[in-house]
């Protein structure tokens, strides 16, 4: 707990929406159930185990000696799914607009373990950011509130296609775009892929396939099995010379799962780096955290 104390008494508070301390990391002992992140103006810590009421009272008091006028939720995050969430000070913004980079996003706090924009998955909006061409066609898998769509646009992508099963997630995307006053080019697409691909293979091919799949979500995505099944489409949805950002977040499965399941089931792809994280999610081992890849098809 110490460390996590001695960061809050001597770190800034950022502007943009990220991680301020990832003790899942393992870099701080004592820490490994902590995480604590920003989503101005309110700060979010979480807990992977239950805390005990001294320790959150602790947590709860450096905060505000830092940060006196800052609200504060407290989520605990337990086996089999069981979250308990609770705003400890202050009122969290309704709506809760946050930015990265310049680019506005919606998120809301209390309610469930995803909170609109996924913090680790910073770089590889940055590397859409720069990557994607004027004129590209993007498709976006399991584009929960279509963070990478807006970046995309932004970037100068002529369509972007957003997929993925949840109305809800998609009507937040929508207003993603609104907010950032992308207007055209986003197309949102309430689909589970692996009914059909067919309208999806007739609307490309691609130029970026974006694949950000959950790691076990039942009914919808479960990577041991279902990794397979998308890598094998891959190659068949991009254009010559396209490329898929691949990405993959569970602890259970390291960077050889991916290249071993690209290998087998689209070979034609052609591996091109990964994609770091960012350095606030900073874990002792590279195999437990977010692994973001990037492919290539060949070009003709």
């Amino acid at each position: 707990m110490q460390p996590l104390l001695d960061a809050i008494a001597t770190m800034a508070l950022p502007t943009d929406a990220q991680r301020l301390f990832h003790g899942r990391g393992g870099l701080f002992p004592g820490c490994e159930h902590l995480t604590l992140d920003v989503y101005p103006p309110a700060l979010l810590l979480t807990s992977f185990e239950p805390l005990e009421g001294d320790a959150l009272a602790a947590v709860g008091a450096a905060i505000t000696a830092r940060w006196p006028e800052a609200p504060w939720v407290y989520q605990c995050r337990q086996e089999g799914g069981r979250t308990e969430t609770r705003l400890m000070a202050g009122a969290a913004p309704e709506p809760h607009v946050v930015t990265e980079t310049g680019t506005c996003y919606l998120v809301h706090l209390l309610r469930g373990q995803n909170h609109g924009l996924f913090l680790d998955m910073a770089e590889g909006r940055r590397w859409v950011r720069e990557h994607v061409q004027p004129g590209d066609k993007v498709l976006n898998l399991f584009a929960y509130t279509c963070a990478f769509s807006v970046v995309a646009l932004q970037a100068g992508a002529a369509e972007v296609v957003n997929v993925d099963m949840s109305d809800g997630a998609l009507a937040i995307g929508r207003r993603n775009h609104e907010l950032n006053g992308v207007k055209t080019g986003a197309k949102f697409l309430a689909h589970d892929i692996f009914n059909s691909w067919g309208k999806l293979t007739r609307g490309g091919p691609y130029d970026l396939v974006i694949c950000d799949p959950p790691s076990f979500q039942k009914g919808s995505f479960v990577a041991t099995k279902d990794w397979a099944r998308l890598a094998r489409r891959l190659p068949s949805l991009l254009a010559p010379g396209g490329h898929a950002l691949m990405c993959l977040n569970t602890p259970k499965l390291g960077l050889d799962f991916l290249r071993v399941v690209t290998a087998e089931q689209a070979p034609k792809l052609l591996f091109v780096e990964w994609v770091a994280n960012p350095a606030a999610f900073e874990d002792v081992a590279l195999d437990r955290g977010l692994k973001v890849a990037v492919y290539r098809l060949p070009a003709l």
